[in-house]
């Protein structure tokens, strides 16, 4: 029996960028080399088409052709989780199903939401994960995140673990993310299989101490974010800690300056990935913070710089 205390994924789970060409097209092969850079580093897992993978500029055969590509080419390797979030339930489980007949390990999925105010109400959104988790046999992770605009009580969420039967892991990335982790888990127990970390490892430490057992972080640099869950897991809280400070202005860089394309500016300029650019409309990083990023990083020579070499 899958529980809190013997959940089937722990650890490091980094977002997986998407790669594309100058003109905007997939780049299937740096998609590949950044995949192998990622366990290389140290990833327990992954993570597909999630927001910090640019999902929102994908097409849906886009989204098809990248799972299935990944998970061939990951090949068991490391357990992968599919990011399958869609306003639609319909869609969404079918999104969902596919994903785990291609191998997925798990779906992420955001709440239904649209836009700045289109909203499902809190049954509406038990009925969504319902009717999902009756479409799949694998577990479903619930990403709660700000950029869907959808409060999710932890009463709602502990329901949902309890009452829906895959409904297992929760990415908590909202204010005061420690404090909604240690009541999750007070109130929920052992239904909430993985209370996880997010939002870039920001809040990492304080998560941890909280409860968390995983980390759904950037993709830039899994070998700093491993270096501290593995000694947090070993029982070294205070080398945990001394990682988590050394790590710390890179993570910060990360979640509040060069955002998205992180990963991708980092694995470009190691060679991993022959370009780093978003697709139209999303802007390509400010070059002073691009600078900045990599300043930041080549002090703590990550493995993103040397691996290609």
């Amino acid at each position: 029996m899958h529980s809190l205390n013997n959940p089937r994924l722990r650890g490091v789970f980094p977002v997986v960028p998407t790669t594309f060409t100058p003109s905007g097209e997939l780049d299937l092969p740096s998609q590949l080399r950044c995949v192998d850079f990622m366990i290389d580093a140290g990833s327990t897992g992954l993570c597909i088409l999630a927001n910090f993978s640019e999902q929102f500029v994908l097409s849906d055969t886009e989204r098809e052709l990248l799972t299935e590509a990944i998970l061939k080419h990951v090949n068991g390797r490391v357990p992968v989780i599919v990011t399958t979030t869609h306003f639609s339930t319909d869609i969404c489980a079918q999104r969902s199903r596919r994903a785990q007949n291609a191998g997925a390990a798990m779906v992420m999925v955001m709440p239904p939401y649209h836009g700045a105010t289109i909203r499902a109400s809190e049954e509406k959104i038990f009925e969504f994960y319902g009717q999902i988790s009756d479409a799949i046999s694998i577990p479903i992770m619930i990403q709660d995140a700000p950029v869907s605009g959808t409060p999710l009580s932890v009463p709602l969420l502990v329901r949902l673990a309890k009452e829906i039967a895959n409904v297992a892991y929760f990415k908590i990335e909202t204010a005061g993310a420690a404090t909604k982790l240690r009541e999750l888990i007070r109130l929920g127990g052992q239904a909430i299989e993985g209370p996880w970390d997010g939002e870039e490892a920001i809040t990492l430490l304080p998560d941890l101490h909280a409860g968390a057992t995983g980390s759904m972080c950037g993709g830039g640099f899994p070998d700093g974010i491993r270096e501290i869950m593995d000694a947090w897991a070993g029982g070294d809280v205070e080398s945990a800690t001394q990682a988590y400070a050394r790590w710390l202005p890179l993570i910060n860089y990360e979640n509040r300056q060069g955002g998205i394309l992180t990963a991708k500016a980092l694995m470009k300029a190691g060679g991993v990935i022959a370009c780093e650019d978003p697709r139209h409309p999303f802007p390509k990083m400010n070059a002073d913070v691009r600078q900045g990023l990599l300043d930041t990083a080549r002090r703590l020579n990550p493995l993103v710089l040397r691996w290609a070499r």
